[in-house]
């Protein structure tokens, strides 16, 4: 098990989940802290972010697990809301900046290149009222945002995170409604708001390469959550290409566009097309980017991270009620392998990752990975026999070396 020198080895956190605060020194309210504040059946036990980890009082704890576990690398993200309370420029939280200039100092100081996120789902309320990731306002704000954390941070930061997981974002915020804003708009929703994260993805990666690049020196790219999937009969055709359209909808839908040609993959554009017609649609419900978005999008990303957790079998599975959703254009099925291990939703399948990797590797021109999630979830209160974590990273770790 001896990986490479300069290997890197890091945590990662997200704002809402970890820091509490939720309004102190003038940090405004995020979707997430309406969202929770509300609470009701989909609020689980009716918690919510106020408190969290106590990261924003207790960062000194916080680093000292961080020097404690040897790690190279630090993955957190910025509170939109917390930097510019209303979303806009047009007012600055000092102490928001205060707070990510001291986590941003103390981690360079003790050897450990931070990975900033921009937006990990937490999109100020203000900006939500406005539309949020529904309005094509949403780019310009974004942009603004990211610009103001380039200016203000980079001059230390050199790893950036544009978008968190923003395939699953825009299906679980705006397709199904469990995320906030909560509202669902089933079937179409989720398609508007990945083009809008596609464009503000690709704006702001533009802004750091004509602004800023030169004199900072920076990386710049976007995380991607992708379960890696396999055909439930391997020597089924039809199997296999549902597992080929699952990792379209699932990772393409963002990478492609990208990292290779500025557009959707073909399999997403033609199938949510076919079952828009079926369904009295006068065109597709996936907006169409124009030949100059294609070319603003394509080539937006200097590095590959994405954040693996587990695998599935799939089949085909005809949408035959013509139901209205994303998960109903794939028209799959999924399943699991009897001998995999479960914990919550989470199929231990170390194997995956590696076949994962490999994907990227051959599909994307070899780019430098960074694997910015990966972990399962723990009982709750977690168990000091923790056995079962360490076999996990074990095998995970032999499966990332092969």
């Amino acid at each position: 098990m001896a990986f490479p020198a300069g290997f890197g080895w890091g945590a990662a956190t997200a704002a809402y989940q970890v820091e509490g605060g939720w309004d102190a020194d003038g940090k405004g309210p995020s979707v997430w802290d309406t969202f929770t504040h509300q609470g009701g059946k989909r609020v689980f036990k009716n918690q919510t972010g106020d408190v969290a980890c106590g990261s924003y009082t207790l960062w000194e704890e916080d680093l000292k697990c961080i020097k404690q576990l040897g790690l190279t690398h630090y993955r957190f993200s910025l509170s939109w809301s917390r930097l510019l309370p209303d979303g806009t420029t047009g007012f600055i939280n000092q102490k928001g900046v205060d707070y990510y200039n001291k986590i941003v100092d103390d981690l360079l100081k003790n050897g450990v290149i931070p990975i900033v996120t921009l937006f990990h789902f937490d999109l100020p309320q203000a900006l939500e009222d406005k539309g949020g990731w529904l309005s094509e306002e949403i780019i310009e704000y974004f942009d603004k945002y990211a610009r103001f954390c380039f200016s203000t941070f980079g001059d230390r930061v050199k790893h950036w995170i544009t978008l968190n997981e923003p395939n699953l974002y825009a299906l679980l915020a705006y397709d199904l409604g469990i995320f906030p804003p909560a509202v669902p708009h089933t079937g179409t929703g989720g398609y508007q708001a990945v083009h809008n994260l596609i464009k503000a993805h690709a704006r702001s990666w533009h802004s750091y390469d004509s602004l800023f690049r030169k004199e900072q020196k920076g990386m710049v790219s976007l995380s991607l959550f992708t379960a890696w999937v396999e055909p439930a009969d391997p020597n089924s055709v039809a199997d296999q290409e549902t597992a080929q359209r699952a990792l379209a909808f699932q990772m393409d839908l963002f990478a492609k566009p990208i990292f290779l040609d500025g557009d959707y993959p073909e399999v997403v554009k033609s199938q949510i097309a076919s079952m828009s017609k079926k369904q009295g649609y006068p065109s597709s419900r996936l907006p169409a980017f124009t030949e100059e978005e294609q070319s603003m999008i394509k080539g937006t990303a200097d590095f590959f991270a994405v954040q693996y957790y587990t695998t599935r079998l799939v089949k085909y599975k005809e949408n035959k009620q013509g139901e209205l959703s994303v998960l109903c254009d794939l028209e799959i099925e999924t399943f699991t392998d009897p001998s995999w291990e479960c914990l919550g939703w989470i199929y231990i399948v170390p194997q995956g990752l590696r076949s994962l990797l490999k994907y990227i590797k051959d599909t994307y021109n070899n780019p430098v990975i960074y694997i910015t999630e990966n972990g399962f979830p723990q009982d709750d209160p977690p168990t000091f026999d923790d056995t079962q974590r360490w076999d996990y990273f074990r095998q995970t770790f032999q499966e990332l070396l092969k």
